[in-house]
């Protein structure tokens, strides 16, 4: 009888073992997916975001391009300054607005919520 009592604790501890062992591996896969994720999401995002500026910037160029022209006998020097104040006055716009939108993107929020529940199932069991 204590020889069966003893193989039996010892293969609770060791299916214990492999419980947590599938739990850490999963936690973990589940991180290496997330920032697997992550690092597309901000890459697709840059790729974009330096096409749009490569597009507007030309597009922005060839219009004070065409504004000057118009204007080069009369007040070319006014225009170039009036454009330019134009310009870094929408920069400077841009740039408070990126600033204040700024959020947390919720990197590892998954893992975060299944390590919690996790927490509580263990804490449920004692």
């Amino acid at each position: 009888m204590v020889g069966e009592a003893g193989s039996g604790l010892i293969e609770s501890a060791k299916r214990l073992v492999a419980t947590c062992i599938s739990i850490v591996s999963t936690r973990l896969e589940l991180l290496g997916n997330e920032l697997h994720e992550e690092r597309l999401r901000l890459t697709r995002m840059l790729v974009l975001l330096l096409c749009a500026l490569l597009f507007f910037g030309m597009g922005l160029l060839l219009c004070v391009a065409l504004v000057v022209a118009l204007f080069w006998d009369e007040h070319r020097l006014a225009v170039l300054g009036i454009l330019g104040l134009g310009f870094l006055a929408g920069g400077s716009l841009m740039l408070l607005l990126y600033v204040r939108t700024q959020k947390r993107s919720g990197l590892f929020a998954a893992s975060l919520a299944e390590l919690a529940k996790d927490r509580a199932r263990l804490g449920a069991g004692e």
